[in-house]
């Protein structure tokens, strides 16, 4: 059969396409033997109780390695769009230089540097540049977020545009930064736009997001309102916010403390790009407590009761320098993730039990928090700004990027495609849709290495954390005769009053020795056999007294 030489436009979402974050886009032009990428972003996710010992988790990028890759662009500076670029970089087995903004460039380079990658590789670029990669033709375009420096990419391609739109929301006064380059995007509408790959975060919510000028007037009347010590905590890198929290302290005649590594890095990186300079000097930590408590306000990160994160360590005293009582107040100019209520309201709890004060913001008559991605109405303005083709809907769970294509349609948009992550959607020539299923997964930073989330180890630690562990060693001689035990010992079981097992591993031991004697002395004298015999009844004995099936060990020793 003939080689097919046609040239194609395709997208590969790797990541970001059934979850809310761990970002990974990669758009390729060519025939599918010999195509030429891009990349838009290389972000992680976050370990929770199901991922036990791991931190960060980000997609498997085994489809593009090796793979001619020309360029990778990353959009903004959260975590979920940069935070795996230092661990993956290298595993991409490319020397493709990585483009950002001087705010971005600023938190890309230690997260590089941290995984031995040579920070050289980074080209900062200003707000409107246009990068030529290939086949591609790239150009940074202004939006405006929660962080700041968001940019949407406009790529020129032989078969035409795609607006790449990262994370966005219509703030008509952001803070910090130019408003959204709506004219820019008009422009682009006005000479025609093929694809449109967006934002579906907050799909599901009418109206618009809203403003973080706002958001700065309703804390300032908070804090105002409070006597005694207060705590803000919010997201580090909403500088914006930061800001706002800082000159509202400020008015109030509070000096600001910031608390948190996160908080220092982030107002470190703002500073050396020319952000956050005609605020007051900051407090340290050690100073703090020599100040009157009406005259202080602690910034700090932990907003999403991260155990080891500044706030969760005040609200359980372990914090060196810093503590909260009676009379004080903790406000939180966030939003609960979902996923994190549980440690969030522990947090919140266990400032309530010292009789802090706590202020959310579904507490207040304005906003003190407002998201940062775009809701139904910004949506359809930017449809309209636009007006692409195809819209191919991203950073959303399957419920939001289906949505997300319904609502498309509603507003005249001729084609949509909601791919999963691995799917790759031919945008030209022809009408979109999805031509392929490619390896794709996830990986896990296991203490210093990245291991796949499907893997056995990963599956057996899961396993652990819910079953728990027993092993079981045996003394036999080379005939099978039995020398000495069994004896169990299990880790992760308890007894009913909250004792780590003991006496109720009796009923174990005796189990096992029930198989042994069951077994004939030729059938004792093979390893596999005993093992096999003594692991299933040890396991069955679990399963009746704990109501557990662990992972079950056995030790055969010979004499």
């Amino acid at each position: 059969m003939a080689r097919d030489d046609t040239p194609e436009l395709v997208f590969l979402p790797l990541g970001g396409c059934e979850e809310i974050g761990m970002n990974l886009n990669a758009y390729g032009y060519g025939p599918a033997h010999d195509r030429t990428w891009i990349l838009a972003d290389v972000g992680v996710t976050f370990g929770d109780e199901t991922t036990p010992g791991v931190d960060l988790i980000m997609a498997d990028p085994e489809y593009l390695i090796g793979e001619k890759i020309e360029a990778i662009f990353m959009t903004h500076a959260h975590e979920d769009h940069i935070g795996a670029a230092g661990l993956l970089y290298p595993r991409l087995k490319t020397c493709a230089p990585i483009y950002a903004t001087p705010f971005t460039a600023e938190l890309l380079t230690p997260k590089l540097e941290e995984r031995g990658v040579d920070p050289a590789i980074v080209d900062v670029v200003p707000m409107g540049s246009t990068i030529e990669a290939g086949p591609f033709s790239v150009r940074y375009v202004r939006l405006t977020h929660s962080i700041p420096e968001p940019t949407a990419l406009a790529i020129t391609t032989p078969d035409g545009v795609i607006l790449h739109t990262g994370d966005w929301k219509i703030d008509p006064d952001p803070v910090i930064g130019d408003g959204i380059d709506n004219d820019t995007l008009e422009a682009l509408g006005d000479n025609g736009v093929l694809a449109m790959v967006c934002d579906s975060t907050n799909v599901f919510e009418d109206g618009e997001a809203g403003s973080e000028a706002s958001v700065a007037k309703a804390l300032r009347d908070v804090i105002a309102a409070q006597t005694g010590r207060v705590a803000v905590t919010t997201f580090a890198s909403n500088v914006a916010r930061v800001k706002s929290i800082i000159e509202a302290a400020t008015a109030c005649g509070r000096s600001v403390c910031l608390v948190g590594r996160s908080m220092h890095k982030v107002t470190r990186a703002a500073r050396a790009v020319g952000m956050l300079t005609d605020v007051a000097d900051f407090v340290d930590e050690e100073d703090a407590g020599k100040l009157p408590d009406e005259a202080i306000l602690f910034l700090c990160t932990g907003s999403q009761g991260e155990p080891r994160a500044a706030l969760s360590r005040i609200a359980r005293n372990e914090h060196r320098n810093i503590a909260l009582s009676k009379g004080d107040t903790v406000i939180f100019s966030s939003r609960v993730i979902p996923g994190n209520e549980k440690g969030i309201f522990e947090m919140q709890n266990a400032f309530a039990d010292k009789g802090v004060r706590i202020i959310t913001d579904r507490m207040t008559e304005e906003p003190i928090h407002v998201s940062g991605h775009p809701c139904r109405d910004e949506l359809q303005r930017m449809y309209q700004w636009v007006r692409p083709r195809i819209s191919v809907p991203v950073h959303g769970e399957r419920r939001h990027t289906l949505e997300h294509a319904i609502f498309a349609k509603s507003l005249q948009i001729s084609e949509a495609v909601s791919p999963r992550n691995g799917e790759l959607v031919r945008l030209a020539p022809g009408p979109a849709e999805v031509i392929d299923s490619v390896p794709s997964g996830r990986l896990m930073l296991d203490g210093g290495q990245l291991v796949p989330a499907d893997g056995a180890a990963m599956i057996e630690r899961r396993r652990l954390s819910y079953s728990g562990y027993a092993h079981t060693s045996v003394t036999l001689d080379e005939d099978g005769t039995l020398v000495d035990g069994p004896v169990v010992v299990v880790r992760g079981f308890s007894e009913a009053d909250g004792r780590p097992a003991d006496e109720s591993l009796e009923e174990l031991d005796e189990a096992a020795e029930r198989a042994l004697d069951k077994m004939k002395r030729r059938q004792r004298a093979d390893d596999e056999a005993v093992e096999r015999e003594v692991g299933r009844a040890v396991r069955r004995a679990a399963e009746r007294v704990f109501g557990r099936r662990p992972i079950i060990d056995v030790t055969i020793m010979r004499i």
